[in-house]
């Protein structure tokens, strides 16, 4: 099985690293956040996040990978007023200025054209940008990987 769809795809990982377990003040908000933002955008289905999968990490690293169908409806999310994501931002801002490196946060965003992003799934169900997108034989996005990556 390969990833239904050949368009562009985002990949957004982001994460927190948690560098002082007992400065719960610092991290706890941070890290009961990201579950909010994700239902906020599973809800809207027109928001652009196509899916989502959490990221194993050590024991005080935690992280998301996101899958969205366009950098501007990633942007627009990160930027709207009245969503989870700008308070949420806000106060993380705050906290770690006041918090003096008790938590850590990252987050990276690839946009990746269509035609440069290949998937194969063997002896599993679908799985991270084939659960997003969807998944189908093999044969309909061409038999070998140099058919399916066009860039």
């Amino acid at each position: 099985m390969t990833t239904d769809g050949d368009g562009e795809v985002v990949f957004f990982l982001v994460g927190m690293r948690i560098n002082s377990w007992w400065a719960v003040r610092s991290w706890l908000p941070v890290f009961l956040a990201m579950p909010r933002m994700i239902k906020e955008l599973a809800r809207d289905r027109d928001g652009g996040m196509l899916g989502h999968r959490l990221l194993p990490g050590l024991p005080r690293h935690f992280a998301v990978i996101q899958y969205w169908e366009s950098k501007e409806k990633l942007q627009a999310y990160a930027m709207d007023q009245s969503g989870e994501h700008r308070p949420a931002w806000a106060a993380f801002n705050r906290r770690a200025r006041e918090g003096k490196d008790k938590v850590g946060f990252w987050h990276e965003t690839f946009v990746v054209p269509a035609g440069a992003h290949k998937s194969i799934y063997i002896n599993m169900p679908s799985f991270g940008l084939g659960e997003a997108l969807g998944a189908v034989p093999v044969g309909r996005r061409g038999e070998r990987a140099a058919d399916q990556l066009a860039v």
